[in-house]
C-alpha cells in the first residue's frame, strides 16, 4: 500500500508542475502537425478563467464544446505519449496544444458536428477518463488515443467533475455517481441520431464504473442497450469484481461486447483495492486463474492482460494508450467493433504484430517475446487452448530431433 501511495503521489507532484491555462487556443498550428476534432460533453462547472474551461466541480447540466487539439509531427513525438508544454503558449511543434475552442449551444450543433465529422463507416468512440484526472488532461488524453491508433471514429469526450488531486478519492467516485443519467443520456442522443452507424464505449479506471452504471440504468429503462451501442472497453477498470458481475448481469441480451484490459501490476489500483477492503478490482484478475476465467467465459467477456507489457518506474495503470501495440491494436481492432477471437489465428490473437503459427523454437520464443498478452475469448477459447498445444508440441517435437542420438 505504501509503495502503491508514493507511486500516486509521485506521479500526481509530476501532474502538478504542469503550467495551467493550455485550453487558451493558440489559432494556428505548424506543418506537419496533426489536428484532432473532438466534440466534448461534460458535467464539469465551467471555470472563471477561459484559459481553463472547466473547473473539478460539479454541473448539473451537460455542456457541450467542439475543441480542436495539435499534436507534434511524427518526428518529434513518441507514440502513446502525452506532451505537455513546460511553458506558455505552447510550442506546437513539440507540444501539444489547443487550436481551438467552440462552445456548443445544444443537442442541434452536437448533431451537426456528428454529421460533419463522421467517418464512411458513421462510427463513433465515446471516451470516459478515470481518477484524478484535469480537464485538460481528459482532453489532451483522448486526442493522443485517437491521433495514436488511427481510429476511424468520430472522437467524443464525456469528461465528468474529477478535480484532478490524489486525495480527492471519495469526491471523485462520487462525482461519478452524479454523472450516470448525463452519461445516460448521452450515449441515448448519440445512439439514436440517424447519421450514426455505430457506437463504441471505452472507459478508462474509474470510468469503467461510470459507464457499466449508465448501461446499466439504459437497460433498466429501455429493455435493452441501444442496438447502436455494439462495443465496450473497460481499460483498467477500478471496479469492484462482485459489483461488476452483478451490473452485467442485469444488462439485458443481446449486450454488446465487452472487451476488459488488465493487468496484475497496476500499482494504482491495488491502493483502490486496499481503500475498498480488498475486493478485487476487475483491472487486477488474472484471466487465466479460476473461478475468473470460468465466470468469463460464461459472461461473454474478453479479457486481455496486459502484465508483461510493464515499464520500470510506472504505475502501469495506462498501458492501453501508452504501449505503441496495444493502442494500436484499439484502433485498427477493438474501436473497429472486431473481436480478438473468431477466424484470426494465434498470432493475430495473442498480441501478434509478427508471429505466426505455424513457426517452430524460434517462432515459439519469438511469440511469447513480441506478444506477451493472455486472451479470455470466450468464442474461440477451445481453439486458442488446441493451438497453444500445438505449439508446445511442435517445440518439443522439434528440440527432440535436434537431440544427438
Amino acid at each position: 500500500m505504501r509503495i502503491a501511495f508514493v507511486a500516486l503521489l509521485c506521479v500526481a507532484l509530476a501532474a502538478c508542475g504542469r503550467p495551467q491555462g493550455v485550453m487558451e487556443p493558440i489559432g494556428v498550428s505548424v506543418p506537419n502537425a496533426s489536428l484532432v476534432d473532438l466534440l466534448v460533453a461534460t458535467t464539469r462547472a465551467p471555470a472563471k478563467n477561459p484559459a481553463i474551461l472547466f473547473t473539478g466541480e460539479r454541473e448539473s447540466k451537460v455542456a457541450l464544446a467542439d475543441i480542436t487539439v495539435s499534436i507534434p509531427p511524427a518526428d518529434r513525438r513518441q507514440i502513446g505519449q502525452v506532451q505537455w508544454p513546460s511553458s506558455l503558449p505552447p510550442n506546437p511543434l513539440t507540444d501539444f496544444a489547443t487550436v481551438r475552442v467552440t462552445p456548443l449551444a445544444g443537442v442541434g450543433e452536437a448533431r451537426g458536428w456528428l454529421k460533419q465529422n463522421l467517418p464512411r463507416d458513421r462510427r463513433v468512440l465515446v471516451f470516459v477518463h478515470g481518477f484524478n484526472v484535469r480537464f485538460e488532461e481528459a482532453v489532451f488524453s483522448l486526442a493522443q488515443i485517437v491521433h495514436d491508433s488511427g481510429a476511424e471514429a468520430a472522437p467524443v469526450l464525456f469528461t465528468w467533475p474529477s478535480r484532478g488531486n490524489l486525495f480527492q478519492y471519495i469526491y471523485d467516485r462520487e462525482s461519478t455517481n452524479a454523472s450516470r443519467d448525463a452519461l445516460e443520456e448521452t450515449l441515448r442522443r448519440i445512439a439514436t441520431d440517424p447519421s450514426v452507424g455505430e457506437v463504441t464505449v471505452m472507459a478508462h479506471s474509474m470510468g469503467s464504473w461510470l459507464v457499466m452504471e449508465s448501461l446499466r440504468q439504459m437497460s433498466i429503462r429501455d429493455g435493452r442497450v441501444l442496438p447502436k451501442i455494439r462495443n465496450v472497453i473497460l481499460a483498467s477498470p477500478d471496479l469492484d469484481i462482485d459489483v461488476f458481475a452483478a451490473q452485467w448481469a442485469e444488462i439485458s441480451k443481446p449486450r454488446p461486447r465487452l472487451t476488459v484490459f488488465s493487468s496484475r501490476d497496476d500499482a494504482a489500483l491495488r491502493a483502490s483495492r486496499r481503500l475498498a477492503g480488498d475486493v478485487d478490482r476487475l483491472g487486477l484478475i488474472d484471466p487465466l486463474a479460476e473461478p475468473f476465467r470460468s465466470e468469463l467465459e460464461r459472461a461473454g467477456v474478453d479479457v486481455i492482460d496486459l502484465t508483461d507489457l510493464s515499464r520500470p518506474g510506472s504505475l502501469n495503470h495506462s498501458k492501453f494508450a501508452e504501449n505503441p501495440e496495444i493502442v494500436q491494436l484499439l484502433g485498427k481492432r477493438l474501436i473497429a467493433g472486431q473481436s480478438l477471437g473468431g477466424e484470426t489465428s494465434l498470432g493475430e490473437r495473442v498480441g501478434g504484430f509478427a508471429m505466426g503459427v505455424g513457426q517452430t523454437v524460434g517462432g515459439v520464443a519469438g511469440v511469447a517475446v513480441s506478444a506477451p498478452l493472455a486472451i479470455v475469448d470466450p468464442n474461440s477459447r477451445r481453439t486458442f487452448d488446441d493451438q497453444l498445444k500445438h505449439l508446445g508440441d511442435v517445440a518439443n517435437d522439434t528440440v527432440d530431433s535436434a537431440r544427438p542420438n
